[in-house]
């Protein structure tokens, strides 16, 4: 009886031409071997009492069935009745059997061998890979037949057939001949195997998910981990495969185990975290060895990580990092503090840090000596140091030193000014941004401050606007903008020194087109400086620096400056600067003759304007009320041609000319450009619409702006007029009605009482409940000086009379 290709006796699948050539090339198979019940070749015979021979497992379970049903034990073939179910080993039959098996299967070897070309046809070589998996499914032992006869090499080969179906049992095929078998993992070690099976991770799901599950069963030899590592890519696809929603379950679990067993590898472990997996790495820094966590915390400070990441880096091997920076061991140190450096960079992860305690240790080396840590290593403690400052961390309270010193304390702040005055540009800067992380907050901005001036150190700082570095000088702008609001009279004084500080600040502002963040920050310090320090304001003029900040401004509104995030504290630090001019006009006659030649009260005046930014509003509302303030003094009072003889002695004969053109509040001839005055430009109607600004702030400046024309030594009656026209009446009344901060209805309570002085005013007013309810709160609850006023203001409308006896009995 012949026997198929592979082995079985199914040969209905095959062609007759196949059948018929592999019967020339396979021993035919003797009807002895085939077990009667099961029809398969025999692999345990034994004999039973009749003298017939059956396969153990089948005579067995004939046995089982009789006895379950409850009928006679017979023989299967004969049907004669058995006494005993025994059995005795056909040794003999099986040795023969074996042997023909071992004859038959190398002849399948050797056909299968010769059918593993790309030459074959596709029946052939699927065959050819089909018996392999049969055969090397039997036993261990088979799968060293396959190796010795060098047929992984051939399987390896169909790879690269065009035939899909192929490409699949071929990678099936490899599967099961590594599996449990190291040595034939070797084999798959050698030349570009691993390298073509990865390839396979990038084709169609089928082929993937085969590709995958070979390469967890290398991935199981150590040796192979680096091999599979090793492969450009092999590992980022496979991290993808893990992370990725829309792969299959199965070969997600499988990448994911393939990744588990690469792990063995530190190598591997590296790529896994510049790939986004970091969990290895992270257990390696927990876990490992000495060596092994200085070695990945080296390469952690390499890797370039998201927010997130340093955040949940700090919080799993933060504490590690911070006990191997503490290590005497330089290696580990310098290990540590880079990984430090990396992962501090983000205030969540900054804040965890400063939990764990790193900012005594770090404090520690960076005022340490140099044989304790080279300047390097200093330069990157400076840097963590400032990373950690940014965070929102009470650092006023947190101890550093050992005697409790926090990073505020005075000998803390000298030994930071100590250092940066003897290393160099580097570490200054580093160092310096540690002051400017803690002058952020307005906490510790104060103590900075104050230690700063108790050592004398101003000048120090200011020095480094000079700094050929655009880093280093950008850097200590920004401390200086920080501290000039604590400590303005001292930068007043240094700027203002011979050594030039103020005209290289205002280089800086001037000095690009679009606005920078150390323009912003160079003209904060200046807006900080103290409005009325007319020395500095002096200078400013004589230097021209006022002439380059009215250039800003123009340049600014007229958009010809490239639009930047920092425009906006740019624009408002220059309206600031420019402001300053307006608080010394009654002491420096040249700052009056700025304002005119550079029409200062129209550029105010179209600053009202620049919706959405509340502080160029309000800053340019009290520079108009600074402004107006001086109308009154500097408007020409017209000159009266003089009665004549006759005119003196009797007036009734002199007639009084009539003046035409003078103004209604100052009496005088005024202009927006010469004498400030508001009624001749835009100012008012601008000045009375901010009066429904939602910013107190910005209502207050404009209402303090409107007053001027309410002051002592002007036309009371003639402003009142002015404001009927515009409507302005109702808008102050509502001020008073609607808005709450003290010193705003402070300011109210006086112009309304102003306006009240006119009787036509008074008298529409009188009718209003609100107004007259308001006045009697601010007479009841205002201060001593908002008490008369309110008192006068409701004498103004009759209403007094009512409370007089309550004002007697309140002192």
């Amino acid at each position: 009886m012949a026997g198929s290709w592979d082995g079985s006796r199914d040969i209905g699948s095959q062609s007759d031409d196949s059948f018929q050539y592999e019967r020339k090339i396979t021993e035919p198979i003797y009807d002895a071997f085939i077990c009667p019940l099961s029809k398969q070749i025999m692999k345990d015979p034994v004999t039973i009492e009749t003298g017939q021979t059956f396969e153990r497992e089948a005579i067995e379970k004939w046995f089982d069935d009789c006895k379950e049903n409850g009928r006679k034990l017979v023989c299967p073939m004969t049907l004669r009745e058995v006494n005993t179910t025994d059995m005795n080993p056909s040794i003999a039959l099986r040795k023969t059997i074996e042997e023909w098996n071992a004859r038959n299967e190398a002849v399948q070897l050797d056909m299968a061998f010769k059918s593993l070309t790309l030459n074959s046809s596709e029946s052939d070589i699927l065959q050819a890979l089909r018996f392999i998996q049969q055969f090397a499914g039997k036993n261990v032992s088979n799968k060293h037949i396959i190796r010795n006869a060098e047929l992984i090499p051939s399987i390896v080969e169909m790879l690269k057939s065009t035939i899909r179906k192929v490409r699949l049992r071929a990678l099936e095929t490899l599967k099961i001949v590594v599996e449990d078998d190291n040595d034939n993992k070797e084999i798959m070690a050698e030349g570009d195997k691993v390298r073509t099976i990865v390839k396979f991770l990038n084709h169609e799901q089928s082929e993937r998910e085969e590709a995958v599950s070979l390469l967890f069963e290398l991935s199981k030899s150590e040796s192979l981990c680096d091999k599979i590592g090793s492969v450009n890519g092999a590992i980022l696809i496979l991290v993808g495969m893990t992370s990725s929603k829309s792969e299959n379950p199965l070969i997600v679990e499988k990448a994911d185990k393939t990744l588990e067993n690469l792990e063995k590898s530190e190598n591997n472990v590296r790529q896994m975290a510049a790939n986004g997996r970091l969990q290895p790495l992270l257990t390696l820094l927990l876990e490992g060895s000495h060596e092994i966590k200085v070695s990945m915390a080296s390469y952690l400070g390499d890797l370039a990580l998201s927010n997130d990441v340093k955040a949940y880096v700090a919080t799993t091997v933060g504490s590690s990092l911070i006990n191997l920076m503490k290590s005497n061991d330089m290696q580990s140190r310098e290990a540590a503090l880079k990984a430090l450096n990396q992962v501090s960079s983000c205030e969540p992860s900054a804040k965890v840090l400063v939990d764990e305690g790193i900012l005594s240790p770090l404090v520690k080396d960076l005022f340490a000596g140099p044989a304790h840590l080279p300047m390097r290593l200093k330069e990157v403690c400076a840097t963590i140091l400032a990373n950690i400052v940014n965070s929102d961390s009470n650092f006023d309270s947190i101890p550093v030193g050992p005697n409790h010193q926090t990073l505020v304390s005075e000998d803390i702040i000298h030994n930071l000014l100590q250092l940066i005055s003897n290393t160099g540009p580097s570490i200054e800067c580093k160092l310096l941004q540690v002051l400017v992380g803690l002058t952020n907050s307005p906490a510790t901005a104060v103590g900075v401050a104050d230690a700063i001036k108790s050592l004398g150190a101003t000048i120090s700082l200011v020095q480094f606007i000079e700094a050929p570095q655009k880093d280093l000088r950008m850097v200590s702008i920004k401390l200086l903008q920080n501290l000039s609001i604590h400590m303005g009279l001292e930068l007043a004084d240094c700027l203002c020194g011979p050594a030039g500080h103020l005209s290289s600040l205002f280089k800086v502002i001037a000095e690009n087109i679009t606005s920078t963040e150390e323009q912003a920050a160079a003209i904060g310090i200046v807006a900080d400086l103290p409005e009325m320090d007319v020395r500095l304001t002096t200078q400013m003029l004589d230097s021209g620096d006022f002439v380059i900040v009215v250039s800003r401004i123009k340049v600014i509104r007229q958009g010809e400056t490239r639009s930047s995030r920092f425009v906006t504290p740019y624009l408002e630090g220059l309206v600031r600067v420019l402001s300053r001019i307006t608080f010394v006009l009654p002491e420096d006659p040249k700052s009056v003759s700025f304002c005119r030649d550079y029409d200062l009260t129209g550029l105010f005046t179209e600053l009202l304007q620049a919706n959405g930014l509340d502080n160029v509003q309000m800053v340019s509302a009290l520079a108009l009320h600074n402004l107006s303030k001086e109308s009154k003094h500097l408007t020409r009072l017209p000159e009266l041609p003089s009665p004549g003889f006759c005119g003196s002695i009797f007036p009734c004969m002199s007639n009084q000319p009539v003046m035409m053109g003078l103004c209604r509040v100052h009496r005088g001839t005024c202009t927006q450009r010469d004498t400030f005055c508001l009624i001749e430009g835009q100012a008012l109607a601008r000045l009375v619409a901010l009066l429904d600004h939602t910013n107190d702030k910005v209502v207050e400046a404009s209402l303090r702006a409107l007053s001027t024309l309410l002051d002592d030594g002007v036309n009371i009656e003639g402003a009142v007029n002015v404001l009927c026209e515009i409507e302005g009446i109702r808008p102050i009344l509502d001020v008073l009605l609607e808005k709450q901060t003290e010193s705003l209805k402070e300011l109210a309570v006086w112009m309304v009482e102003r306006l009240l002085r006119t009787t036509d005013i008074a008298s529409e007013v009188s009718g209003d409940p609100s107004v007259t309810t308001a006045l009697v709160d601010a007479f009841k609850h205002g201060d001593y000086q908002t008490r008369p006023i309110a008192e006068r203001a409701l004498k103004h409308i009759d209403r007094m009379p009512n409370f007089s006896g309550i004002f007697s009995n309140m002192g």
